[in-house]
């Protein structure tokens, strides 16, 4: 159980990091091979750009886990704490509505991707599906996220807790 939530704190910024970190690493490598060597891999365009969708997709989950999401808390914030908790409801079920559509379509485009053996661009066994599965992943993430804020709301909510309707973009 400890595995599990020490997982479920980190597990969209150990991604994100791990993505960046090779796609920069992919650029700063071909960039140095371009200009001092005069060649670079023909991959090395592309691959980035999918790593991309990972960092993309995977943050959005996580800005939803921690509220930086676009929201309007200026007008939130002067409703009553019973106003506050429905307009977090309305986000809710908006997000996982949002999130359901998105995972249909993107789960269609990922197996279309598989059955079709798409390759990367540049390269010989690189699959597309494979970078292409983040977006159905990461929205079913979001969903996790949304449900979990959902049972912290109606907690606090019936606690007489104030809820969290405001947050900065660095976190918890």
């Amino acid at each position: 159980m400890r595995l599990l939530r020490w997982i479920d704190a980190r597990i969209e910024r150990f991604i994100i990091l791990v993505a960046y970190v090779f796609m920069a690493g992919i650029i700063f490598v071909e960039v140095i091979r371009r200009f001092l060597l005069s060649e670079q891999v023909a991959w090395s365009s592309t691959i980035p750009i999918y790593l991309f969708l990972w960092v993309v997709w995977i943050a959005c989950a996580y800005n939803v886990r921690i509220r930086a999401h676009l929201s309007f808390d200026e007008i939130r914030s002067r409703f009553s704490q019973r106003g506050q908790l429905l307009c977090l409801l309305l986000d809710a079920v908006l997000w996982i509505v949002f999130s359901v559509i998105v995972i249909y379509y993107t789960a269609k485009q990922v197996m279309l991707s598989r059955d079709n053996f798409a390759i990367v661009q540049g390269t010989d066994e690189v699959m597309q599906w494979w970078f292409y599965i983040v977006t159905p992943l990461a929205f079913a993430l979001l969903i996790v996220r949304v449900l979990q804020n959902v049972a912290k709301d109606i907690s606090d909510y019936r606690n007489g807790r104030p809820l969290k309707i405001q947050t900065g973009m660095l976190g918890d």
